[in-house]
């Protein structure tokens, strides 16, 4: 009962504190009103209560998350949730703060009561523990979710606020004009865009303006209209047969977010409950195991054994790497790539003690080798920023701690099930049901019986019946009836056999190569991440390459437009593909021919090797215009091998959605009570074949 009442401590402490934030969230706003911040009540009292709870609220969220910037374990979660929702609202700081005080005072408190309550209801580590991972895996689905609105939410606006512009921009014929009016008529979110763009725009120096606008717009969207703007802005808009090229632009990135909202809001449809149905075998785990060992009194030699432990700690980890997959599979970052947001985390403190880096320069591959060059590549096309030795430092480190943990892992089952043996009572022969109280307590002095004579006869594996038997009968005497031999050799039979597995529970040659397996798969685990980050930067670079070509449909009607004026403003806007551009633009000046050859080398993409020939021939034969000829029709042929990309894409995910969804319930059922029963069935079966012998 302890733990029951540390947790209804807990529980209580929690509410109690989170009532007194909540007065003081009042107080501060009763203050704010008294300073003058009421409104003028003649007629409008309604609003004005709920504006000034509304004042009074966003007051203490700023205050509050002052005070959990003070606190280390309140900041850290503070923390991972501002990263979460700055890409929507990192332009407005105050919005930030109080959308993250907003969801962190939400799901804490009812992270704290449901698991506090829970955990009063079942008051056992293991529960507890289960539930606090289910709970950090669904805080963090709620989180997904909620920037997943958000972000689709921005998506919404942004399709009335181009239409806004088209329109402005028929009255009034300036991009700026235009973006300035659409901004003050839409959503709340995408107007401070517009006003950032327009401000960029209208700025004495706009290609740094924009440059930092780039480095904050949270979605590819907005960064191709403030570039198309941009264009338009210094180099007017030419208007042919097929109309404005101001507003083509806007119509194909309309149509890029349509299709976009598509894809969200079906892929959203068809996964919809699985994270959730994926987490209730934790809730299921113990009423299971609980309705078995008391209905099949056998059932508790399985759940408290070592193989019943080695399958639970198993089905949490599939429960877990159920939700990662299905994290994957719904991630909303497939098309929201960002080039140098990864840093070192550990690897390089880790190199600094001493004989790590020497230990680590013997997994480093020498410059010179093709194992090096592939590692380096491998790292260069996912814009990682941890140079070869960092990374193989981080590939060591998870083999040593995956080596560590199945060894301690090992070790920890040992020991359980050594106590469990000292514990373990005699076999009976009743298969359903539950033992009567007379029954288990005869069962329990056995127990304790059996574990005096392994005590005494100091646990050793090698002693004979006659030893045991004899030491059994010392003990067994001394209670209130005098044994018999027939009861005294069954009693030294089944200690031998007790003392026997007692000390049969030591590391097999197999556990410790199960240990270097799991080793070996956190040294690999990363080396598989960079190549699987790899395969879905695929539809990312295609994406890029799309909005090259919209830029240039734009350049390439532009007089006096040279090649080496495209590559500046690619690589202004580029992300994925920044590097090889920069580096082409600096070789540019010795050679456009050998500089445009090395970017295609240094790219693989078929897509933008293409781009890159008509623009060395651009710069050698043709005009620009001549070059791109045909490029209205090859985007609308990308434009439809995107959405059917999609389509494929979206019925591969749902079906494998489907299926790891369910498999933590599969595994509940079939690996936590088929299983069990089955080996109940057999342990009874060979009971009864040995009671039918002695007949």
């Amino acid at each position: 009962m302890e733990l029951k009442s540390a947790l209804i401590a807990v529980m209580g402490i929690s509410l109690v504190g989170f009532g007194l934030l909540y007065a003081a969230g009042r107080l501060i706003g009763s203050r704010e009103n008294a300073l003058g911040l009421e409104e003028d009540a003649s007629g409008k009292a309604g609003r004005g209560a709920r504006d000034s709870f509304a004042r009074a609220l966003s007051a203490f969220a700023m205050r509050s998350y002052a005070v959990w910037m003070r606190l280390p374990p309140l900041r850290y979660y503070a923390v991972k949730i501002r990263k979460r929702l700055a890409p929507v609202h990192r332009l407005d700081e105050f919005e930030l703060r109080r959308e993250t005080m907003k969801f962190a005072y939400f799901s804490g408190g009812a992270y704290i009561t449901v698991i506090g309550v829970l955990a009063v209801i079942n008051p056992n580590w293991i529960f507890v523990l289960s539930l606090l991972i289910a709970g950090a895996v669904i805080q963090s689905v709620l989180l997904d979710g909620y920037v997943n609105r958000q972000e689709t939410r921005l998506l919404e606006q942004m399709l009335d606020f181009f239409a806004a512009v088209r329109h402005a921009y028929h009255r009034h014929g300036m991009a700026a004009d235009a973006i300035e009016e659409a901004g003050e008529n839409t959503g709340r979110e995408i107007g401070i865009h517009a006003h950032m763009i327009g401000e960029a725009l209208t700025d004495a120096n706009p290609d740094e303006a924009l440059e930092k606008y780039y480095e904050t717009a949270p979605n590819r969207f907005l960064k191709a209209f403030a570039g198309i703007s941009r264009l338009v802005l210094e180099y007017g808009d030419r208007k042919r047969a097929q109309g404005s090229l101001y507003l083509r632009g806007i119509t194909s990135l309309t149509g890029e977010i349509q299709l976009e909202l598509i894809r969200k809001n079906r892929l959203d449809y068809l996964l919809k409950g699985l994270h959730v149905i994926a987490l209730m075998p934790v809730f299921f785990t113990k009423p299971v195991e609980v309705w078995a060992r008391s209905q099949f009194p056998q059932m508790d030699q399985f759940y408290l054994s070592k193989a019943g432990m080695a399958i639970k700690i198993g089905l949490f980890l599939i429960i877990l790497l159920c939700y990662l997959l299905l994290q994957k599979l719904k991630s909303e970052e497939e098309t929201a790539y960002r080039a140098g947001e990864a840093k070192v985390p550990w690897e390089a403190r880790l190199l600094k003690l001493r004989g790590l880096g020497t230990l680590c320069q013997w997994f480093v591959p020498q410059p010179a080798t093709e194992a090096y060059h592939k590692l380096t590549r491998l790292l260069k096309d996912t814009n990682h920023t941890l140079p070869v030795k960092l990374f193989q430092m981080r590939r060591v480190a998870l083999f040593v701690s995956g080596l560590l943990f199945t060894l301690a892992a090992v070790f920890t089952l040992h020991h359980l099930s050594r106590q469990y043996i000292l514990l373990e009572p005699p076999d009976g022969a009743v298969f359903f049901g539950s033992l009567t109280k007379e029954e288990a307590r005869e069962a329990r002095v056995q127990a304790e019986l059996d574990a005096r004579v392994m005590k005494q006869l100091d646990m050793a594996g090698d002693a004979q019946v006659d030893e045991v038997a004899e030491s059994a009968a010392s003990v067994m005497s001394r209670g209130a009836t005098v044994p018999t031999r027939e009861e005294i050799f069954a009693a030294a039979q089944r200690i031998q056999g007790k003392l026997q597995r007692w000390n049969d529970e030591y590391l097999k040659w197999w556990e410790l190569l199960f240990a270097l397996l799991a080793g070996g798969a956190g040294y690999y685990f990363p080396l598989w991440t960079l190549m699987f980050q790899r395969s879905m930067r695929l539809m990312d670079m295609r994406h890029e390459v799309y909005q090259f070509q919209t830029m240039i449909t734009i350049l390439r009607e532009l007089e006096r437009i040279s090649v080496e004026e495209i590559l500046e403003w690619l690589a202004s806007y580029a992300v994925i593909f920044r590097t090889p551009l920069q580096k082409c633009l600096l070789d540019y000046g010795h050679g456009a021919e050998v500089a445009l050859a090395e970017l295609k080398r240094e790219v693989v993409l078929e897509e933008f090797v293409r781009l890159a020939d008509k623009l060395l021939l651009a710069s050698e034969k043709i005009t620009i215009a001549d070059a791109f000829d045909d490029l209205d029709s090859e985007m609308s042929y990308h434009f439809e091998r995107r959405r059917l990309d999609y389509e494929k894409s979206i019925d591969v995910k749902a079906g494998f959605g489907r299926m790891i969804g369910f498999a933590p319930m599969y595994s509940l059922v079939f690996a936590y009570l088929v299983i069990p029963l089955i080996w109940m069935s057999f342990q009874q079966m060979g009971l009864y074949f040995e009671q039918i012998q002695k007949l």
